[in-house]
Formats: C-alpha cells, structure tokens, sequence
C-alpha cells in the first residue's frame, strides 16, 4: 500500500523538488486525495516524502484545478478555456487568473497521430509550441518532449517488487532536469481531465 504520509513536517519555505544534472526525478503519483471525499492526486518522491498535492470536491470535469505543494501552498492553477472549439486549458502561477504562464491543447487525432496535446507558451501572438506530449495516457505510457524532440518526462506504470502492477491510479512520473517538475504535475492534471 502507498504510504499516506510525508516522513518529515514540512516547512512553508520548502520548494518542489529540483532534478539533478545528471539523473532523472522518479515521482510517484496516487490518484487520491489525502482528504475524505475529494478527489485528486498526492505525489511523493523516492523517499517517501509528500511533494505535490491536488484536493478537488467534485469529481469529473472540473473548470478549476489547484496543484499544491506539500504544505497546500498554491503551486498552478489550472482553468478549462470556456467557449472554445478545442479542449484547452490555461495555466496560471498561483492563485491568479491572468497572464497564463502557458496553455494545453488536446490534439484532435484525425490521421492516427501518437500526440495527445501540445503545451504553447502564452504572451505574444504567436504561440510557440514548448513540449509536444505523445502516447496514452490512459495507459500510463506516454513522454513529453520538448521542441528538439527530447523526453523531457515520462509516464509510465508502476510496478511492485515481482512484477505486479498497481494499476492505473498508481504510476510513476519521470522528470528530466530539463523541465520544471511543478509543470511535469501540472501536465499530469491536465491529461488526467483531457482523459477521464
């Protein structure tokens, strides 16, 4: 069973944490809340300790989702773009609700395409793809890649000690130091609402 619990208190201060140069940050990622009744995702590290944290009360589609950090300090905050033709979905820092940091766009997958969405930065009129996400999530096999075409993060199941699996509420998120690993999480959020 999954430990529940951080190992250590946590401060206010405390950052999301950073990827070594040389190696990737292996995060596990339980689809559950930590409180009763909601719903949502609790993320820890290699040692166990509690990392990133998503509460919501009302299940399904959600038009606001808030990716916190151990402490429930607001990290993202994620909106589905209201009134457009496409899945979209806005990322802000914080709390706020403008000048989103970048958006997310479900790829329409007409010719049998790997891509599931692509993530644009935001601010200028032309949107500059940053990372291209490719494979299934409903599966929990799928990479991020940036735009010169490097996984940068990866999805992937997780397994117990002699080859079982979890199945899909427990993965494993893999994070390359060339993304920030708030925004791998916040990646994770929104596929999980593009794929419910």
């Amino acid at each position: 069973m999954p430990k529940v619990h951080p190992n250590a208190i946590v401060s206010e201060t405390q950052q999301p944490p950073s990827v070594a140069a040389d190696t990737p940050l292996a995060l596990t990622v339980w689809k559950k809340s930590l409180l009763f009744n909601c719903y949502g995702f609790t993320v820890f590290d290699s040692n166990g300790n509690l990392v990133f944290r998503v509460d919501n009360y009302t299940a399904g589609g959600n038009a606001e989702i808030v990716l916190m950090d151990a402490s429930g300090r607001s990290l993202l905050t994620i909106r589905r773009k209201r009134l457009s033709l496409l899945d979209n979905w806005l990322v802000f820092d914080g709390e706020t609700a403008v000048n989103p940091r970048f958006t997310v766009t479900k790829h329409v997958n007409i010719l049998g395409s790997k891509s599931l969405a692509h993530v644009s930065a935001t601010g200028s009129r032309k949107k500059k793809v940053m990372y291209e996400i490719e494979g299934s999530y409903t599966q929990r096999c799928c990479g991020v890649y940036d735009e010169k075409r490097r996984c940068v993060a990866e999805i992937r199941p997780k397994e117990a000690v002699g080859g079982a699996v979890f199945g899909g509420d427990v993965f494993r998120l893999f994070v390359q130091p060339e993304i920030d690993s708030t925004v791998a999480m916040a990646l994770v959020v929104v596929l999980d609402q593009m794929f419910l």
